[in-house]
């Protein structure tokens, strides 16, 4: 790497000097603050209740999400929402959005396949998800699948030991479930009906919990 690349490694230059989340909102699509926007439509904002008692973080947005503008709109959102609403939540009562804001993806044929962002965009694109929980204030952050549960609970962090738990961290309290988009990778009927049964007890559990720290 070119120790005098003036190019920004971090979204933290474009961070604007209001932090309410319209305004985050807004600079955001101006962030230059790791490459991922070069092959990006365009970047994908968190979006829900302004003080909603849950934030839900995932990973990155897909394809559709890149397409539309909108997180959790291609289909692990809409497996999302069923669990959502099968758990007794209203997801306009939440915040939904992303560790990393823009698409990172590989071409196989016509197809656009998501590719994992590595550490370095995940901690580039890490003062957007900041100030969004800042700006939310949520009772709990709840994260979907490992990368979203490291990208705020450290690199040791492992899901199939540690979810469900709840962290005390710097950002407030912070758990972890299965992302919707492993279950439908799931080749067998029987492990997808289960886990689905799974994410929506965890989702049932964060709900409870987040009412009951609410003042």
């Amino acid at each position: 790497m070119n120790l005098f690349d003036p190019s920004p490694k971090s979204a933290l230059e474009f961070l604007p000097a209001r932090h309410d989340l319209a305004s985050l909102k807004e600079a955001a699509k101006q962030c230059r603050g790791c490459d991922l926007y070069r092959d990006a439509t365009q970047v994908v904002f968190g979006e829900g209740r302004t003080h909603a008692a849950i934030l839900m973080v995932g990973e990155q947005p897909g394809d559709r999400e890149d397409q539309q503008g909108k997180p959790f709109v291609g289909p692990a959102g809409q497996l999302l929402d069923k669990c959502l609403e099968t758990a007794g939540i209203d997801r306009t009562e939440v915040y939904v959005t992303n560790a990393v804001k823009h698409f990172k993806w590989e071409p196989r044929g016509k197809i656009r396949l998501h590719k994992k962002p590595n550490s370095l965009e995940i901690a580039a694109c890490r003062p957007w998800l900041e100030s969004e929980i800042a700006a939310v204030r949520p009772q709990l952050i709840v994260c979907l699948g490992a990368t979203a549960a490291q990208s705020l609970l450290g690199a040791q962090f492992r899901l199939t030991k540690h979810r469900g738990e709840v962290f005390p961290t710097r950002y407030g309290l912070v758990t972890a479930t299965i992302h919707p988009s492993a279950i439908l990778r799931m080749p067998e009927p029987a492990a997808k009906e289960a886990e689905t049964a799974s994410l929506v007890d965890d989702l049932k559990v964060a709900a409870e919990y987040a009412a009951a720290r609410r003042p």
